[in-house]
């Protein structure tokens, strides 16, 4: 069984990731996602990340999630650290109880948290679909964050070391299956 895991959609990172394909395009696609796994019955997962000081302190506006991300009142909320949403988390074994062995990831910021997770996955044993148009981040100075998203598509879509591969679908196309 599939679940959607939907990462650090927060306002203060939704803000930053502006010169992405617009944020609003990608938060759309999210929203498509999730509308979907709701009605399969997939499991929602909402990973947010926390510092102890800083922006994106808990509690604080940059915090919370975006207001475009449709309301999520059912998923179950996983609070992160650092970019790998299973380190030091409660996520494997959410997925252990629930009987999931597929990810569909999405979220920010694809060459963080995107990547990370993604590639704790597949060593983890779990296949993953990576939307290609659900995922973004910000310019970094010396590429821009359509050069980013693109390169790290493609290069997880490549990594073929693990017992399971990661597929790469526009969202549009995902559809849930048990």
């Amino acid at each position: 069984m599939p679940a959607l895991v939907i990462i650090d959609v927060q306002r203060g990172l939704c803000r930053d990731a502006a010169g992405t394909a617009p944020i609003d395009t990608v938060i759309g696609q999210i929203n498509l996602l999730a509308t979907r796994a709701r009605a399969a019955a997939v499991p929602l997962i909402v990973v947010q990340h926390h510092e102890p000081a800083g922006p994106l302190r808990a509690g604080s506006d940059d915090w919370q999630l975006d207001p475009r991300l449709t309301p999520l009142p059912d998923a179950l909320l996983v609070p992160k650290a650092t970019p790998d949403a299973f380190h030091e988390t409660g996520l494997a074994a959410a997925l252990a109880r629930m009987g999931v062995g597929e990810l569909v990831v999405c979220g920010l910021q694809t060459e963080y948290c995107i990547d990370t997770t993604v590639r704790r996955a597949l060593a983890l044993g779990y296949g993953v679909t990576l939307p290609a148009d659900a995922h973004a981040t910000s310019d970094n100075g010396i590429l821009s964050a359509a050069q980013i998203v693109a390169h790290h598509t493609l290069t997880l879509s490549r990594i073929d070391s693990f017992a399971q591969r990661v597929t790469v679908v526009p969202a549009a196309q995902w559809q849930p299956r048990h």
